[in-house]
């Protein structure tokens, strides 16, 4: 196994449990959606991409799920707790 080999340790959730990923899965759903790559011409534009997609959502994209915050405001206002 590749992963193996070069001292990885890969992610497996138990049997039919489909929860363990739902975040990523959704996270990366809506990034799929909400960031257009036809624009990069290299891997420094994608990474630029990137990064200003993090930013976007962590700080300025409203989710329902988190009261309508923020990551960053439900965060903090667990913080505050």
């Amino acid at each position: 196994m590749k992963v193996k080999s070069i001292g990885i340790g890969q992610s497996m959730s138990r049997r039919r449990n489909c929860w363990d990923n739902a975040p990523q899965e959704s996270f990366f759903g809506h990034f799929k959606d909400e960031v257009d790559f036809k624009n990069c011409n290299s891997l420094e534009d994608v990474k630029k991409e990137v990064d200003e997609y993090m930013n976007y959502y962590n700080n300025y994209r409203y989710q329902w799920n988190l009261s309508k915050m923020t990551p960053t405001q439900y965060r903090d206002h667990l913080a505050a707790a």
